[in-house]
C-alpha cells in the first residue's frame, strides 16, 4: 500500500487480511467492516476504508474517494432496509487538525433513529479567525 507510515497501520492490517474483521463489503478500491463492539456509536456501525493507504480525504485519489462514497451510499440503504434506520451520520476526520485518531482514509457509518438518543453534531463553534475572506480564498482556490 503506498505511502506507508514506518508504524502498522491497523485498517491496511484489516484490509489485507493480517488482522480479524467483521466484514461487511470488500471491493476492489473500497472495504467496510463493523468497528470494535466497544466504539460503536450504535447497532450496525460500519467504517468505510479505501483500499489504498490515504491519511485523508485532501490526499485521496478522485477514484478513492467516488468509490468509498459509492460504498457509503450502498451501506447507508442496507441499513434502512435491514435495520430499519430511519436516517445515518457520515462522519470523518481528516488531517492533524481534525481529532483524526486513525490515519488511514475512513468513513464511519452510523444508522439512525428517530429519538434514539443521540446526536452528533456540533454543538460548539470554532475560535478560529483567519486573515482573509474565506469565501474569496475558497473560491479563488478551486479556480
Amino acid at each position: 500500500m503506498g505511502g506507508m507510515s514506518p508504524e502498522p497501520c491497523v485498517f491496511c492490517n484489516i484490509v489485507r487480511g493480517d488482522a480479524p474483521a467483521k466484514w461487511v463489503a470488500r471491493e476492489e478500491h473500497a472495504a467496510a467492516f463493523f468497528t470494535l463492539p466497544e466504539s460503536a456509536l450504535a447497532p450496525g456501525h460500519t467504517l468505510v476504508v479505501t483500499r489504498s493507504h490515504v491519511v485523508g480525504v485532501q490526499d485521496a485519489s478522485e477514484n478513492d474517494l467516488a468509490t468509498a462514497m459509492s460504498l457509503v451510499g450502498r451501506i447507508s440503504r442496507a441499513m434502512t432496509a435491514a435495520l430499519g434506520a430511519t436516517g445515518v451520520n457520515v462522519l470523518n476526520a481528516s488531517g492533524p487538525g481534525s481529532e483524526q485518531s486513525v490515519h488511514h482514509l475512513h468513513l464511519h457509518v452510523v444508522p439512525r433513529w428517530q429519538g434514539d438518543g443521540f446526536t452528533t453534531w456540533p454543538v460548539e463553534r470554532s475560535g478560529m479567525t483567519v486573515p482573509v475572506d474565506p469565501h474569496e480564498a475558497l473560491s479563488a482556490a478551486m479556480h
